[in-house]
């Protein structure tokens, strides 16, 4: 029954994250749009949550499974990489997080409004650090994808028969 709970929890992760990436790299190469700040942010924290939610069912399935199998090497690199694609999108998040915690600049006396925190995607000095991350991100997610559609269509790993 719990082996049932994982493939159910992956599908919104992986459009999440991607979906976020993708407005992050949009954002930054192509137009600096409002939409695209906010289609980076809100679906890579929903990722991230749906990502932590999808290891914890991952992990419950596999608990069951024989510890000497012969696909152990790839369900290895499958939990790898869902854990390593939490902590990159957590890295971004954080960061983000930290630069919007700054106090925001007191307008000077020509000035009618406070500035909004810098995002990090406005951070020029930064774009290549963030198209870095998130092209990892990514690969990570296709990476960890394949290795999933492994397990269940090469081996048929916790496939009800």
């Amino acid at each position: 029954m719990l082996s049932n709970l994982h493939p159910a929890t992956v599908h919104f992760p992986i459009a999440f994250l991607l979906l976020a990436s993708g407005a992050g790299l949009l954002h930054i190469y192509w137009r600096p749009l409002d939409l695209l700040r906010t289609l980076t942010w809100w679906p890579m924290l929903l990722g991230w949550l749906g990502t932590l939610v999808a290891i914890l069912t991952g992990l419950l399935a596999q608990s069951g499974l024989p510890p000497e199998a012969p696909y152990r090497a790839t369900l290895n690199w499958h939990i790898t990489s869902g854990l390593a694609l939490w902590v990159l999108y957590g890295l971004l998040l954080y960061w983000q997080w930290l630069l919007q915690k700054k106090p925001p600049r007191r307008p000077k006396a020509a000035e009618p409004t406070v500035t909004p925190p810098p995002d990090l995607l406005q951070q020029s000095s930064l774009h290549w650090r963030v198209t870095l991350l998130l092209l990892t991100g990514i690969g990570l997610v296709l990476a960890s994808g394949w290795n999933g559609g492994q397990l269940v269509y090469t081996w048929g790993v916790n496939v009800l028969r």
